[in-house]
């Protein structure tokens, strides 16, 4: 029986470009800063997200699995991604529950930055 979700990590074929855009501009903070490191956790709330360089044996894909990072001021990290010229895939909407929009990473990774009503 599966209990929980022990992560969630993309894949990256330039770690560093990567960690500019996770850290730089995303504004998450490394759990830990090994400079030899192929693989960098991010603490998110109660969970973990990753990224990995792993070559050929793990690649990033657009249409693949989707992290979505709840936000504070979804509007405000929008116009973050936007400034810093990362690709937009979707732009912002409204669901019943929710406000969202998908981003790409540097690599075309998905990202979804997201927003729960009333939240």
């Amino acid at each position: 029986m599966i209990k929980e979700i022990a992560f969630v990590g993309s894949p990256v074929t330039d770690l560093k470009r990567a960690r500019d855009f996770y850290e730089g501009v995303l504004g998450l903070k490394p759990a830990s800063n090994d400079p030899e490191a192929k693989w960098i956790e991010y603490e998110v709330g109660g969970g973990t997200f990753a990224i990995g360089a792993y070559g050929d044996q793990w690649k990033a894909a657009q249409g693949g699995t989707m992290a979505a990072f709840e936000c504070d001021d979804v509007d405000a990290m929008m116009q973050r991604v936007k400034e810093s010229g990362a690709t937009i895939a979707m732009e912002l909407m409204d669901s019943p529950v929710c406000r969202f929009g998908i981003v790409l990473d540097p690599d075309g990774n998905s990202l979804m930055l997201h927003k729960r009503n009333g939240a």
